[in-house]
C-alpha cells in the first residue's frame, strides 16, 4: 500500500501463505473470504475476534447444500436470535441410569452408621481431569483397582460432530464423569458380610460373585467349627423351641452364605444406585449402562477453568433442588447473558468465545516460503 492512497482488499492467498483455514462445514453453501471475518491494521486488534456481522453472513437465514438447516436458522447475536441450548429444550431429559438425589445431597448427611455428618460441596464430585487434589470420599483401594468395564461404558462419548480446538485442551476445561471409586466409595460402602472387613469390587456381577465366592471359601477352611449351624424345632407344648443343629458341608456353607449375601447385594447394596435385571433363566443380574453424558453441549466450546471464580450453585441452581436422575442442571442461556453480554462491564458475547469456525481436523501443514531479511542481509 502506498500512502494517500485506498487501501486494497487482502487476498485470501495473501493469508494462506502462512495460515490455513480448513473450511467450517462440509454443507455451507459458500465459503467466505478471509477478510470477511479477519480484519488487521486496525489498532491493536485481535484477529481471532471476528465479528458477529461475519457469522451472520449465514446463521441470520442459514441454509444449507441439501436445503434443510439441521439447527436454528435465524440467529444474529447472543443476543438476537440464539436459542435455549439443545440439551435444555423440548422437555430433554438425562439419560443417565445412575440413580442420584442431588438435593438430598447438598442437604447433612449421616455418614456412616456411627452418626458422623457430614457437609458434601460439589468439587466434592465434581473436577476437572487435570485437579490432582484427593478425594475427599474416595477410596485408595478402589481407585486403584482396574475394573472389567470400560470408561466408554459408563460415560457417554462426546458427540462427533464436535469441532476440534486449534490448541490442545488443558484438562481443566469440563468435569470428569463421577466415578464409584472417587466420589461414592468413602459412604457407599460394598461390605456383603460382617466377617469380612473389605467390600465387593466394584465390577460386573460376575466378578462379583467369583469374589463372595472365593472369601467364603477361604473363611470356611480356616473356620471349620462354623459348618455346624444351629436350627430351630417347632413349638412345643409349653411354647419353648428347643435348640438343635445340623452340620453341612463346606459346599453346602458356601452356597448358603453366597446367597444371602448376593441377596443384601443385588436387592439392596447395588439396587440403591445401579438398575438391575433378571433375565430368564440367569442365575445373576444384569446391570444397566451408567450413559453418563461427558459433553452437554458438543457444538459449543467451554471453560469451567476460566469460570472458577463463580460458585457452582450460582450456575448449576437447580442442583439444589434436583431429586431426580432425569433433571437435566445445565444452567439455561438466560443464565449466560447475565455476564456475557455487549458493553463495558460485560464478559465476552461474541459468537467466537463459544464457538469454533474452522475445523482444525481439517488443516493442512503449509509450506515455509519466506527467508527472514535480517538472515538474507547477513548473507546466510
Amino acid at each position: 500500500r502506498q500512502a494517500g492512497s485506498f487501501a486494497a482488499k487482502v487476498e485470501d492467498q495473501a493469508c494462506l501463505d502462512c495460515h490455513d483455514g480448513p473450511v467450517h462445514h462440509a454443507n455451507q453453501t459458500f465459503t467466505p473470504v478471509c477478510a470477511a471475518c479477519h480484519s488487521e491494521h486496525r489498532g491493536p486488534i485481535n484477529l481471532h475476534a471476528a465479528s458477529n456481522q461475519g457469522c451472520a453472513q449465514c446463521h441470520a437465514d442459514l441454509r444449507a447444500k441439501d436445503g434443510a438447516a439441521h439447527f436454528v436458522a435465524r440467529i444474529r447475536t447472543l443476543q438476537d436470535g440464539h436459542p435455549e441450548f439443545a440439551a435444555l429444550r423440548g422437555g430433554a431429559r438425562d439419560p443417565g441410569a445412575i440413580a442420584l438425589n442431588h438435593a438430598m445431597h447438598m442437604k447433612q448427611l449421616r455418614r456412616d452408621p456411627s452418626g458422623t455428618m457430614v457437609q458434601l460441596a460439589c468439587g466434592d464430585c465434581h473436577r476437572p481431569a487435570a485437579v490432582k487434589a484427593e478425594w475427599t470420599y474416595g477410596d485408595a483401594g478402589y481407585a486403584a483397582a482396574r475394573p472389567s468395564y470400560l470408561a466408554d461404558q459408563a460415560a457417554l462419548p462426546a458427540a462427533a460432530m464436535t469441532l476440534p480446538a486449534r490448541r490442545p485442551p488443558t484438562g481443566r476445561e469440563f468435569m470428569v464423569p463421577p466415578g464409584y471409586a472417587t466420589t461414592c466409595a468413602g459412604c457407599h460402602t460394598l461390605h456383603f458380610d460382617k466377617r469380612f472387613s473389605d467390600g465387593v469390587p466394584h465390577d460386573k456381577p460376575e466378578i462379583v460373585h467369583a469374589f463372595v465366592v472365593k472369601k467364603f471359601t477361604e473363611y470356611i477352611a480356616a473356620h471349620s467349627a462354623e459348618l455346624r449351624i444351629a436350627t430351630e424345632a417347632g413349638p412345643t407344648v409349653d411354647g419353648l423351641a428347643p435348640a438343635s443343629a445340623r452340620v453341612a458341608t463346606p459346599a453346602q456353607w458356601i452356597q448358603e452364605k453366597t446367597d444371602e449375601a448376593e441377596k443384601l447385594l443385588w436387592r439392596k447394596t447395588c439396587k440403591q444406585c445401579h438398575t438391575l435385571a433378571l433375565p430368564r433363566g440367569a442365575s445373576l443380574p444384569e446391570v444397566a449402562p451408567a450413559k453418563i453424558t461427558a459433553r452437554w453441549m458438543p457444538h459449543a466450546r467451554f471453560d469451567h477453568d476460566a469460570h472458577r471464580g463463580f460458585s457452582c450453585e450460582g450456575c448449576h441452581a437447580r442442583a439444589l433442588k434436583s431429586t431426580e436422575t432425569s433433571d437435566i442442571l445445565l444452567p439455561g442461556a438466560g443464565t449466560c447473558k447475565t455476564c456475557h453480554a455487549p458493553g463495558a462491564n460485560h464478559a465476552e458475547s461474541r459468537c467466537f468465545e463459544c464457538h469454533t469456525y474452522h475445523d482444525w481436523s481439517r488443516r493442512k501443514e503449509v509450506k515455509p516460503k519466506f527467508t527472514l531479511p535480517a538472515l538474507r542481509a547477513a548473507g546466510r
